[in-house]
């Protein structure tokens, strides 16, 4: 019967000894198999560079764990670079000048920020809304046939509108515009007759159409409704998306000032079409999200675009700082809720059948926009990223973007961890510019970002160029190591490529794998 033997003690610490070892060395690895100064500071945080003369005549890598080069490294000599953030624009929360909108309702406004990958940069931002802010309100309506009540209350209610949305800011202005749909079969009668009169008393089918520009005149909105017609159409969804894309990116037709909260209220009782409709009318061109506005301000393109996407109108939202309201009937709600989901500062309110509430409505949904604030971005890169974290109104931080329960002047503060993976092969994004803000306001924090991917020693006016450290200036010669010309290799460029001498090896020119190298350093460390 054969006795298994059992270790004895001082092998059992052997072993774990070997296993330390390899486990160690295989962590340094990801540092020493750097074989320049940049990717040496790109590698790691815990990485850092000797540019100290001669320092590898010992075999020891120029790339290592900081703590062994303090060790090995003379201390005037080692590239450890660490990340900063500079203030450079940080002016207080301010109500000065709301009614123009030259409040400051983010702080700070602007900071560069300098880290290597795999860092986290920590920063806080203060949000605080203004008192008396500008407000602009554009009211976009629904004026095929069944809405033809609706628009008669509207009118009614115009003036009571306009007094209601004063109590909140004494700098408003609003605005007024229509939809029906896309003037060509199968969404409107193209019979000659019908496309001039598709129901009783009723106007020719339009598009889109801006009835009022943005304005402090507010009286003249009553009028300007009652006296826009309703038309006609013939399938159930109607055309509001090519109107919603008119009146967000046609800034100058429309009157949006830039800084200003934006209200587009939405007003209808049906469906509505989006991109790819368009194909049943044989419209294969896809919208291109421009302003086609004639000098009447009727949309001049309905039959030859398609209708948006939700993407698209989604994108122009989130570019021009639009609030969405949409005012629906009963029967529309769950749809419009599913779509204000997907549209970015959007909410939806229940209209009663004839618009009779549509001032409570307005102000209603403006209070529910109003008492949240979203913090968002405009990265569009997926290696740098940043993360949101707020204790809101309460005690307890946790992550989120979105606080709620917010008040007029009532301060809330966010803080943002920022960090990227990598260094991007192309030179030329190292540094990028991007911008925090809060949805549907124009205030916003730019931040620049540098990412620490080449040591100064690398940089042009500290190299030496042609250097007789190099092999005679076969090399640049830069943080303490030869960058070799081409066709030339070697630890002083000694050996060249194109040398077809059949004892090159035995001379010691033969490209040495630094990750060997490495190996040789972990379990030989007494060769070299």
């Amino acid at each position: 019967m054969n006795k298994h033997k059992i270790p004895s003690f001082r092998n059992i610490i052997g072993i774990i000894f070997i296993i330390h070892t390899i486990f160690e060395g295989v962590i340094c690895n990801n540092c020493h198999s750097k074989e320049t100064c940049g990717q040496c500071i790109a590698e790691s945080a815990l990485c850092a560079w000797c540019t100290q003369e001669n320092f590898s005549v010992n075999g020891a890598p120029r790339c290592d764990f900081l703590t062994t080069l303090k060790e090995t490294c003379n201390a005037s000599d080692i590239v450890a670079p660490e990340g900063s953030l500079r203030l450079i624009k940080d002016m207080s929360l301010s109500d000065k000048g709301a009614k123009e909108g030259e409040a400051i309702q983010i702080k700070p406004q602007e900071i560069r920020i300098r880290l290597r990958p795999n860092t986290v940069q920590k920063f806080t931002v203060e949000f605080r809304q203004a008192v008396d802010y500008p407000i602009d309100l554009y009211y976009l309506m629904d004026l095929s046939n069944s809405m033809a009540d609706d628009k008669e209350k509207l009118a009614k209610l115009g003036n009571q509108l306009a007094e209601e949305m004063k109590t909140i800011t004494t700098n408003f202005k609003l605005g007024f515009g229509s939809f029906v749909d896309k003037t060509v079969a199968p969404y409107v009668n193209s019979h000659p007759d019908k496309l001039k009169e598709p129901c009783p008393k009723c106007a020719a089918p339009y598009g889109f159409r801006n009835n009022m520009r943005l304005s402090s005149k507010t009286r003249e909105f009553a009028s300007k409704v009652e006296n826009a017609p309703v038309s006609g159409n013939l399938d159930a969804p109607e055309g509001g998306f090519d109107a919603l894309m008119q009146v967000i990116v046609c800034k100058e037709d429309i009157g949006w000032r830039n800084k200003s909260r934006k209200l587009l209220v939405f007003s209808t009782d049906n469906a509505f079409h989006y991109a790819g409709d368009g194909k049943l009318g044989g419209i294969i061109v896809p919208n291109d999200e421009k302003c086609h506005l004639d000098k009447k301000g009727y949309y001049t393109m309905s039959a030859e675009l398609d209708y948006p996407s939700l993407s698209q109108i989604n994108r122009q939202i989130r570019d021009h700082k639009i609030n969405m309201i949409f005012a629906v009937t009963s029967d529309q709600v769950n749809l419009y809720e599913m779509l204000s989901k997907r549209l970015a500062g959007s909410s939806t309110g229940k209209l009663e059948n004839d618009s009779s509430n549509v001032v409570d409505l307005v102000r209603q949904q403006y209070d529910k926009i109003t008492s949240a604030v979203e913090m968002t971005d405009d990265i569009g890169d997926s290696n740098i990223r940043l993360s949101y974290y707020s204790s809101c109104l309460g005690d307890r931080k946790e992550q989120t973007n979105i606080c709620r329960g917010l008040k007029v002047g009532k301060n809330v503060t966010f803080e943002v961890n920022l960090e990227y993976a990598f260094c991007p092969q192309d030179p030329s994004e190292w540094t990028r510019t991007f911008h925090i803000f809060p949805v549907g306001l124009h205030d916003q924090l730019t931040i620049t970002l540098e990412m620490m991917c080449e040591c100064e020693c690398e940089q042009s006016r500290n190299e030496e160029a042609f250097s007789p450290k190099c092999s005679e200036g076969n090399g640049t010669f830069e943080c303490g190591i030869c960058n070799c010309n081409a066709q030339r290799y070697g630890k002083e460029c000694e050996c060249d490529a194109s040398d077809t001498d059949p004892f090159m090896e035995v001379k010691g020119c033969f490209k040495y794998s630094s990750f060997f190298h490495s190996l040789h350093y972990i379990f030989f460390p007494l060769v070299f």
